[in-house]
């Protein structure tokens, strides 16, 4: 069999013969860091577009967007090296000077019990005015490992309480609620809504007035719900020299983690654990501090956890 290299060729394409074959789907990690980055010139403002949307279509695990309020530029991927090496990609292969921000943690929100919650949305002012009335159930959904959906719309309405062509305006209001949160502005996710109720006005009805009705609904109803703030714990493994175990479990206690094994290696001592990544920014340089440059550690995005009620209002206050 002869093999040839497309250069239209792209992470997650397959290619075959004329035969047709069936292959399982794959399922990326979702990012765990992000960060703001701006080209240093006007000249390299055109090229860095072109060099990211090239990056990301080779890196599924990459994602970039634009902030609406900012206009920044925001990458986001698995960790401070994975978008340092990417960033360094983009000077080396493509030409382009850019300037990074800050790291972000990509913290998550969800909820913890079942609410029920009515919204009505309802203006006058002359002439036509907007109606929307629902009720939803809110409650937690349970993730799927064979899927990464964390967003389930059940609609319950029977009898033609709401009329169809308003379900899917319901749907997107709550999805655009997802979006934007309920505590801190971050994403909600793991959410089941179910549509069961609602009344409509003849003329004054329309898709924008059940949008907006199934956006406050989401909102009103996950702030009761429990709400609580996740955020990417990273699964790490450290090598160290024996000398040095005793300084390095110690500092990762310090930064909230937890340590699930010390043994033995060919390098020296293994020791794995996980630890939050919000308590792993700048790590590189602080382990070669303490061990005179001698141990090395690889992490990983984990899973998601609640945050410990003091980190959590740390972080609600620093979005307020």
């Amino acid at each position: 069999m002869r093999c040839y290299w497309s250069k239209e060729a792209i992470t997650g394409e397959t290619y075959a013969m004329k035969n047709k074959i069936t292959l399982e789907s794959m399922n990326f990690p979702e990012p765990v860091i992000s960060v703001a980055v701006e080209p240093k010139t006007k000249e390299d403002q055109e090229k860095m577009g072109i060099a990211l949307g090239r990056l990301a279509q080779e890196d599924p695990s990459f994602r970039l967007r634009t902030d609406e309020e900012s206009g920044q530029t925001i990458i986001s991927g698995m960790g401070e090296l994975h978008l340092d090496v990417l960033v360094d990609r983009m000077r080396r292969e493509f030409n382009v000077e850019a300037n990074m921000g800050k790291p972000q943690v990509a913290y998550r929100e969800t909820i913890k019990k079942q609410v029920e919650q009515e919204s009505k949305f309802v203006r006058q002012s002359g002439g036509r005015g907007q109606y929307g009335h629902v009720y939803l159930r809110i409650e937690p959904l349970v993730p799927d490992e064979d899927s990464d959906e964390t967003y389930e719309f059940v609609n319950e309405i029977v009898g033609g309480a709401i009329p169809r062509e308003f379900i899917p305006a319901v749907d997107k209001g709550c999805k655009e609620q997802m979006e934007a949160g309920v505590i801190a502005g971050y994403p909600l996710v793991n959410v089941k809504i179910s549509l069961y109720d609602g009344s409509f006005h003849d003329v004054d009805s329309s898709e924008v007035a059940f949008k907006v009705a199934g956006s406050m609904a989401l909102k009103e109803g996950a702030q009761k719900a429990d709400p609580v703030i996740l955020e990417p714990i990273m699964s790490i493994e450290v090598v160290t020299p024996e000398e040095y175990m005793g300084d390095i479990v110690g500092d990762l206690s310090r930064r909230r983690g937890v340590i699930h094994g010390m043994e033995d290696g060919p390098s020296g001592k293994v020791v794995s654990g996980e630890v939050p990544l919000a308590e792993m920014f700048g790590y590189a340089t602080d382990i070669r501090s303490a061990s005179q440059g001698r141990a090395t550690f690889t992490m990983e995005p984990l899973k998601y956890s609640e945050v410990p009620s003091n980190v959590a209002e740390a972080i609600i206050n620093k979005n307020d």
